[in-house]
């Protein structure tokens, strides 16, 4: 079990976001490869260089976790009504932030295998990898569930 995480998010001002999207995901694995499409069309608009495919593939690996994990087993996948996930990106001069926001209240949880050819349990060590700092946090008020996000540096000139 993974502690919430803030300190590795800078302060984030929402007035100086330049660039802001989102979208609302069924709960079917096909939006996997729908929050991947978003992400390259909006990262494209946002010309955000050399962290395209990274920010891509981190992503990817948000969105599967939220639907495998943060689902509740009798939550229709065929549903198209209240999307129980959304993804966020945030774009600021010098930084990118992908957020996915779903329903579950229980903290991401890192796989322990050391089989690097299995199929599944390297999400958030992929996370890691390729993003400059991520964590999550519980949502608070009239939302309910968690953020898991991702924060990616944008060269200079970007």
């Amino acid at each position: 079990m993974l502690e919430p995480l803030r300190q590795g998010l800078p302060p984030l001002d929402p007035a100086a976001v330049s660039n802001a999207a989102s979208c609302a995901l069924p709960p079917r694995y096909e939006a996997v490869r729908d929050a991947r499409q978003f992400t390259r069309r909006t990262l494209d608009q946002w010309d955000t260089g050399d962290r395209f495919d990274d920010v891509c593939l981190v992503v990817s690996e948000l969105v599967t976790n939220a639907l495998r994990h943060a689902l509740p087993a009798d939550t229709p996948r065929a549903a198209e009504q209240d999307p129980p996930v959304r993804l966020h990106l945030m774009r600021w001069t010098d930084r990118v932030v992908c957020a996915v926001r779903d329903p579950s209240h229980d903290s991401p949880v890192a796989g322990d295998s050391e089989d690097f050819s299995a199929e599944s349990g390297r999400g958030l060590f992929l996370v890691d990898s390729f993003a400059d700092s991520w964590g999550w946090h519980p949502l608070a008020g009239t939302l309910n569930g968690k953020v898991v996000w991702a924060l990616f540096r944008l060269q200079s000139g970007t």
